[in-house]
């Protein structure tokens, strides 16, 4: 089974294909509201570098969001698209489990992040289980002054971060705040494929016509 693996939930894009195995393939790409010109090019190119086409992919996963109106949907019209087209099977994941399936490996509960403009993040708080991580709570859109306020423990953040972020984090939590490092920012599409696969194998998918994104509104101290 060869899966195709679409992020388009932020100004961050991705594709990756994924056999069970290997990742046969990954790119990652910035393309602030660019997703419509690059993302089918983008696509086709990877498959040429594989030897393949349309016709050798199994079943597909679409990141879900939270993350960019535009770019969601952008990304859920080409995979229903393929999935109707070539009767495939599609699985949806949200995008903030990607985030957090990277760090899958270390102890610490995290926090995972995604930009959502304005000064905001979308953000969810993951425990490490035996089964893999376990979101607590709901998805949120928080603002700076707002992220990491209710964290007691040391905790690793990750995901869309950047300098200004990781220095108030270091500065209201001290040694409680666990960064990720910089080249660790970088979501990547191979965990979206992996995620994908695990459903697909377990015999899941989603249907075309309900798959809907998931998007947040702020509420202030939400």
């Amino acid at each position: 089974m060869t899966v195709l693996a679409i992020d388009t939930a932020t100004s961050y894009a991705g594709l990756a294909l994924f056999d069970g195995q290997s990742v046969l393939a990954e790119l990652t790409w910035l393309a602030p509201q660019s997703h419509t010109t690059t993302l089918m090019p983008n696509l086709i190119r990877m498959l040429d570098q594989q030897g393949l086409t349309v016709a050798h992919l199994t079943g597909l996963a679409v990141a879900l969001g939270p993350g960019s109106f535009t770019g969601l949907r952008i990304g859920l019209a080409v995979a229903k698209g393929l999935a109707l087209a070539r009767d495939l099977p599609l699985v949806g994941i949200p995008t903030l489990d990607v985030v957090a399936q990277a760090y899958l490996t270390q102890p610490l509960p995290l926090y995972a992040l995604l930009a959502a403009g304005r000064g905001r993040f979308c953000v969810a708080r993951y425990q490490r289980t035996e089964a893999g991580w376990q979101r607590v709570g709901d998805y949120r859109v928080v603002e700076l002054d707002e992220l990491g306020r209710d964290v007691e423990e040391p905790t690793l953040f990750c995901g869309e971060l950047n300098g200004e972020i990781e220095q108030t984090l270091r500065t209201r939590l001290g040694d409680r705040a666990v960064i990720a490092p910089p080249a660790a920012w970088l979501r990547r599409p191979g965990y979206l494929a992996q995620l994908g696969w695990e459903r697909l194998a377990r015999g899941e998918q989603d249907d075309p016509a309900a798959l809907s994104p998931i998007y947040l509104h702020h509420s202030r101290g939400g």
